[in-house]
């Protein structure tokens, strides 16, 4: 689902990126810094890491926190497994907080050990949790040869200016004028440079980097056109914003696993079918026991969604195996993965089947499974009508994608009846 990059760095450049995370949090509200709020159970702040880990010619990600985030910093990075990342100590500025993270490149002082001086340096906001290789590659090669490049996006609203009576004064061009945006990229040396020379007033009042470098190094940066997805969480609403948007990411695919019996082949058939108008559909046959390469292929290409389709009875023994080869992937690690258990009943009496021992049962499994950020639906489809058989796997297709794109880990462990 977030495939990483294997590739060279573009232009063949030393990169390193400073992500500056020493913000109050003032326009969210609330006691928590945004960037350390969760988003699907996981710290905003580890999805802009991540997106700067999953890029393998990135060499060193610092984060820069305010000193008494140190410690929880650290303690994000060791739970989600980040690699090539340093902490540094923010100042009581955003500008004196990125000069701190460029600092460990070039002052013993800030950091264990002094880190390798990138040629180019990438500057991207800890909130701004969606930005792709796409963005930061273009980023990337325009400072290398312009010696520094910025994202821009167009104006939402027009930018007015108002007199000291309050009133309207003038209006600026909408047509002419670009929002700054995140990422951007600096040869080092100049943003360095830039940094060292600024005054406090600067320092303590400024909030464009690009600016910066203009301003002391005579470098005029590069405006590379962004991608809509590169807006930054700032209030409240940003945050459920930020989540449906990962919600979506993560319901793209599906893996439908049907077991080979009999019994179960025309349902096994007709379920990913139903599915594919909604979703992209990976269907295998096969029994979880045998451990399947072609289920581990698609493990590792980051599939957050499962459907196993099963008799009733020995559902859970295959559930187990399932869950077991997930958590051992590490892909629960950063993001929620839901695995839905299809019970197939095929008795011809009017009661279900499955009794109160066994909901019990599905509970406390889903309970369990849930600590491993596993989260297990149960999905009962009753084969009686074999007339009415498409339309209860319509009904069944339908459950399960609410199931995938909702995500509610409060639903864990319910038999559903489609």
């Amino acid at each position: 689902m977030e495939p990483g990059s294997h590739g060279a760095a573009p232009g063949r450049v030393s990169v390193s990126a400073v992500l500056p995370a020493g913000g109050c949090g003032e326009r969210l509200g609330g006691a928590t810094p945004k960037q350390f709020c969760a988003v699907q159970g996981r710290p905003l702040v580890s999805y802009a890491v991540r997106a700067m880990e999953r890029i393998s010619w990135i060499s060193d990600i610092i984060v820069v926190v305010s000193p008494e985030n140190i410690e929880t910093m650290k303690t994000i990075i060791e739970k989600y497994g980040h690699k090539r990342v340093t902490v540094v100590e923010g100042g009581i500025t955003r500008h004196r907080s990125i000069f701190n993270g460029l600092k460990v490149f070039a002052e013993n002082e800030f950091s264990s050990h002094l880190l390798q001086k990138p040629e180019v340096v990438i500057i991207h906001d800890a909130v701004r949790p969606f930005v792709e290789e796409d963005i930061i590659s273009k980023v990337v090669m325009a400072a290398k040869e312009h010696g520094a490049a910025g994202a821009i996006r167009p104006l939402v609203s027009t930018v007015i200016a108002s007199a000291a009576d309050g009133c309207l004064d003038h209006s600026l061009e909408r047509a002419r004028y670009r929002a700054s945006e995140m990422p951007q990229a600096f040869l080092f040396d100049i943003i360095y440079e830039a940094y060292q020379q600024c005054t406090d007033h600067d320092l303590d009042y400024g909030t464009e980097c690009l600016h910066l470098a203009l301003k002391y190094c005579k470098t005029k940066a590069k405006l590379v056109e962004g991608t809509a997805d590169l807006w930054k969480v700032t209030y409240k609403r940003d945050l459920y914003a930020a989540e449906s948007i990962i919600k979506e990411n993560l319901s793209q695919q599906v893996c439908v696993i049907t077991n080979v019996k009999e019994t179960l082949a025309q349902v096994g058939f007709l379920l990913p079918e139903s599915l594919k108008s909604q979703i992209k559909v990976e269907a295998i046959s096969i029994s979880l026991s045998k451990n399947d390469s072609c289920l581990q292929n698609i493990i590792s290409g980051q599939c957050y969604n499962y459907v196993c389709v099963n008799e009733k009875r020995c559902a859970l023994q295959e559930i187990q195996e399932l869950v077991d080869m997930l958590e051992k992937s590490n892909i629960p690690l950063l993001c929620p993965v839901v695995l839905i258990s299809v019970h197939l009943d095929i008795s011809e009496n009017n009661s279900f089947s499955i009794g109160m021992e066994d909901l019990t049962t599905i509970k406390k499994f889903a309970r369990e499974a849930k600590k491993k950020n596993i989260l297990v639906y149960g999905l009962l489809i009753q084969y009686k009508d074999p007339l009415l058989l498409q339309e209860t796997v319509n009904s069944a297709a339908a459950l399960i994608m609410a199931l995938i794109k909702d995500r509610n880990p409060e639903l864990i462990g319910q038999l559903l009846v489609a």
